[in-house]
């Protein structure tokens, strides 16, 4: 807050998601700080900055760490191979069992938008879009039980949500070793483009981007 207090009008509007390592008992804390101005918390939520809605959505497809506080099925309640459920994992704030059992991130991005025109949209998503080079984990050769594991570990309901809705901009995390692995953190799905600030060093990976010149975007790592 003293920040704030020092830079005055040249304060920043900043939009925050927590990310599935980010315990949700500590979101009251967070709604807290961005009553007193500190960010804007977005999660499930919609803003609006100049002339384009911004989305922010946390949650991730199941993985196979024990923490669910941020997970859903996708699409359906199918579970990858290795891969931990949301209803056999644990939960920092109790959960009803309907919640867990039948929430997916397909149902929630839906109630999100809506019917909203998202074309001039900016979406903050932690999980990337699946089969994409923004969501490739290393797990090549990697078998559970026989079966091959998937090496694209990202949402099926927001890769489908970008194809049909078509979003100006979609930033996204979560997959750290992605862009080492592909050589890319951005990608282009129709009118969309879709950057990924992820990264597995020691650095703090940094996307500059112009809402209306998304190609010209920059990264940098620091």
């Amino acid at each position: 807050m003293a920040l704030r207090r020092d830079l005055g009008e040249k304060f920043p509007r900043v939009f925050l998601i927590l990310g599935n390592d980010d315990l949700r008992l500590e979101e009251a804390a967070v709604l807290d700080a961005a009553a007193r101005g500190a960010w804007e918390y977005i999660h499930n939520r919609r803003t609006v900055f100049g002339n384009h809605n911004i989305y922010g959505y946390a949650c991730v497809p199941p993985s196979p760490f024990r923490l669910k506080d941020w997970e859903r099925y996708d699409v359906s309640r199918y579970v990858d191979p290795g891969c931990v459920s949301p209803e056999e994992g644990a939960h920092s704030i109790p959960v009803t069992p309907r919640e867990l059992r039948y929430s997916t991130i397909q149902k929630d991005l839906e109630q999100l938008v809506a019917q909203d025109d998202l074309r001039r949209a900016l979406m903050l998503f932690h999980s990337p879009p699946y089969q994409t080079k923004l969501d490739r984990a290393a797990l090549d050769g990697k078998m559970i039980d026989y079966v091959p594991l998937d090496v694209h570990i990202g949402s099926i309901a927001i890769k489908r949500l970008i194809e049909a809705r078509q979003p100006a901009i979609t930033l996204h995390g979560h997959v750290h070793e992605s862009a080492r692995l592909t050589g890319e953190w951005k990608e282009r799905i129709g009118a969309t483009w879709c950057f990924s600030a992820a990264h597995d060093g020691p650095e703090l990976s940094l996307i500059r981007f112009s809402i209306e010149h998304p190609e010209m975007a920059t990264r940098t790592l620091i």
